[in-house]
């Protein structure tokens, strides 16, 4: 009942909205929304949270040099923006990187497909299991440091959470191993252009790839005025594992279209996008994005009252 609550609920508020994405950018504005979110429910939050981000490994050499002129409330979204997109930014870091974190793959298989076609459990090291141990650290004795790679991770990981494509693979006579949530699904975006890009990268920049700190503050005030948190159509409830199952129902209804997204494996020449596709996925997204910036503030507020 709850994954068709949320379903309903984003359906119901696909207005237009603003350019964002789950790129660097998509992370930047979630990690904004929160900020704002607590600023104004839980200042205190704040100041716990950005005092373990400030005890991060990579403070010094990676954060520290962009806040140089910022006044300290800039510092402090800033800083929370940082955090969101930094497990993309160390991605093939080999003391920091864990590609297996950045998604689950539950399967999918359309109705109509043969018995032959397989539909494995998830690997063990998913998104659901990272974010349980982060969380577990962030609540037990470890030091700040570690506390604050923890954070990172729980940051980015809702982000992710909230993006369809993070949550599902799609298996077919075509895809008899999976479509690696989307990447080897070939489109294009409508039929007037040529480019070809696999669906998943699609979802990820959907809609912004601009990840300056101007750029990404304004898109998410501009989120928070469209989609301004209410609670009888965004369920406060914080179980990651929740969101998950709910981004897969989306990822079959608004990724797929219950299986009726023609298919091309052909990454020289994919499908064009239905029409009215492009439109409604940018709402989805938008409302998706939106929501994982609060789902955050309340899971921080939770955990640092």
């Amino acid at each position: 009942m709850l994954r068709k609550l949320v379903i309903v609920a984003v359906t119901a508020l696909l207005v237009a909205g603003p350019s964002l994405g789950w790129n660097r950018a998509g992370h930047m504005v979630t990690g904004a929304i929160a900020y704002d979110e607590l600023l104004k429910t839980s200042p205190a939050t704040i100041a716990r949270v950005v005092a373990i981000l400030r005890q991060h490994p990579q403070y010094e050499s990676r954060w520290k040099p962009q806040l140089v002129g910022m006044n300290e409330p800039d510092q402090e979204r800033f800083l929370f923006m940082l955090a969101a997109r930094w497990p993309d930014d160390v991605r093939g870091d080999k003391t920091f990187d864990h590609p297996a974190w950045h998604y689950i793959d539950y399967p999918y298989k359309p109705k109509g497909q043969p018995e032959s076609v397989p539909m494995p459990a998830p690997p063990r090291e998913n998104m659901v299991e990272a974010f349980n141990q982060n969380v577990a650290i962030i609540q037990g004795a470890a030091p700040d440091d570690q506390k604050a790679l923890a954070l990172c991770w729980i940051f980015h990981l809702t982000g992710d959470s909230h993006q369809p494509l993070h949550t599902v693979s799609l298996f077919t006579t075509q895809f008899p191993e999976g479509d690696r949530g989307g990447n080897l699904f070939f489109i294009r975006p409508d039929f007037s252009n040529p480019m070809t890009q696999n669906l998943h990268a699609y979802w990820d920049n959907i809609l912004s790839t601009d990840d300056r700190y101007d750029p990404a503050r304004d898109l998410a005030a501009k989120l928070e005025t469209q989609q301004e948190r209410d609670p009888r159509k965004a369920p406060r409830e914080s179980h990651f594992e929740k969101w998950t199952h709910q981004s897969f129902d989306l990822a079959v209804s608004a990724v797929y279209r219950k299986g009726k997204l023609k298919i091309s494996t052909d990454k020289n020449a994919g499908t064009p996008l239905p029409p009215g596709y492009h439109g409604a996925a940018e709402r989805v997204a938008t409302r998706l994005i939106a929501l994982a910036g609060y789902r955050l503030a309340d899971l921080l507020r939770s955990n640092f009252p």
